[in-house]
């Protein structure tokens, strides 16, 4: 079995997060995927707002997941704590994710002791499948 983790926010549950989830379990001939999902503060920080729904709404949603072995939220601060708590084999990055834990992380896995391999997952029809996107698309057709 191959430990595989991926972090999200998953405020909504879309055709993007799943072909990420499919790519990421794609990586191991026996995958077991880890979905690290973020708390409210640390998706506050990254993404400038609060999340519409609250952690556990998501970490409940996300654990339900037929393609999710385990869910768990992230850290308050910082991230490579749980990282170390779980011990992935293979961390797979959304093609989009960038930021505070991204540009450090292959540093202070090993910083860690951890041997984890960071991969790169490939974008979705990111013109159609993305939060901001969707989000934006469902106040329009609101407001019409």
């Amino acid at each position: 079995m191959t430990r595989v983790m991926v972090f999200g926010t998953f405020d909504m549950l879309h055709e993007g997060h799943e072909d990420f989830f499919r790519q990421a379990r794609a990586v191991a001939e026996e995958p077991y995927l880890i979905v690290s999902v973020a708390r409210d503060d640390a998706a506050a920080r990254v993404k400038g707002g609060r999340p519409e729904r609250g952690e556990k709404e998501r970490l409940r949603v996300v654990a339900a997941h037929p393609l999710v072995d385990t869910a768990v939220l992230g850290d308050t601060v910082g991230y490579i704590e749980h990282i170390k708590a779980n011990r992935p084999d293979i961390i797979a990055l959304g093609y989009d994710q960038e930021g505070e834990y991204v540009e450090h992380l292959e540093e202070e896995l090993k910083k860690a002791g951890l041997t984890t391999r960071v991969l790169r997952m490939r974008a979705h029809k990111p013109e159609e499948f993305k939060t901001s996107t969707l989000k934006r698309k469902q106040s329009d057709t609101l407001s019409e």
